[in-house]
């Protein structure tokens, strides 16, 4: 019996595997009808907005402060979309922003029946918030979608942010002399429990 097989040399160097080669992966392929969507945005808007999603019945649109309201107009007249069917507040304290988030549909156009359109633009966030005189404001929608009276009021109250041109800002659930941080921001303290 050898030993000259069951041992290798010293100086020999132990076989390196390659990895085995990575599958070709195909350009994942976006639906074409949320595609177009996007794109007659991006041909309209250019890099005053940015995509962040196009997916089955899902397209999310990213938009300054500066041009939401030229953007949801535009979704309106030239997309035929009719109305918002949410609007939500998302606290970023380690950005100083709050995102505000309209989810828009419509009910006239059968092609958009099952499509939401993200429509995503942020706020500066105040530290010490007082809604409606800091800086805290957005302009508002109410002109172009009817529908957001209700959801902006409560975005004002919950998060602080206050919507320039909104016929009704005022509080709808909270007392009219709530003094303390916005109930949905982050750093909102629940006392007594």
């Amino acid at each position: 019996m050898s030993t000259e097989t069951e041992n290798p040399p010293a100086d020999a160097k132990p076989e390196v595997k390659s990895p085995p080669p990575k599958p070709e992966t195909a350009p994942v392929e976006l639906p074409a009808f949320e595609k177009s969507i996007s794109d007659k945005l991006v041909e309209k808007f250019g890099d005053k907005i940015e995509v962040g999603f196009v997916k089955e019945d899902r397209v999310r649109i990213n938009v300054g402060r500066e041009n939401v309201h030229d953007v949801a107009e535009f979704i309106r007249d030239g997309l035929n979309y009719d109305h918002v069917e949410s609007v939500s507040g998302v606290d970023y304290p380690q950005d100083n922003e709050i995102e505000v988030v309209y989810h828009i549909g419509s009910y006239t156009e059968s092609s958009l029946a099952r499509q939401v359109l993200v429509l995503a633009t942020r706020a500066q966030r105040e530290t010490n918030p007082i809604p409606g005189n800091d800086a805290t404001k957005l302009p508002t929608l109410r002109d172009i979608f009817y529908s957001v009276e209700f959801h902006e009021r409560e975005v004002f109250e919950m998060f602080g942010v206050f919507f320039e041109g909104h016929p009704d800002n005022r509080r709808l659930l909270l007392p009219e002399d709530w003094a303390d941080l916005p109930p949905l921001r982050k750093d909102f303290a629940i006392k007594g429990r």
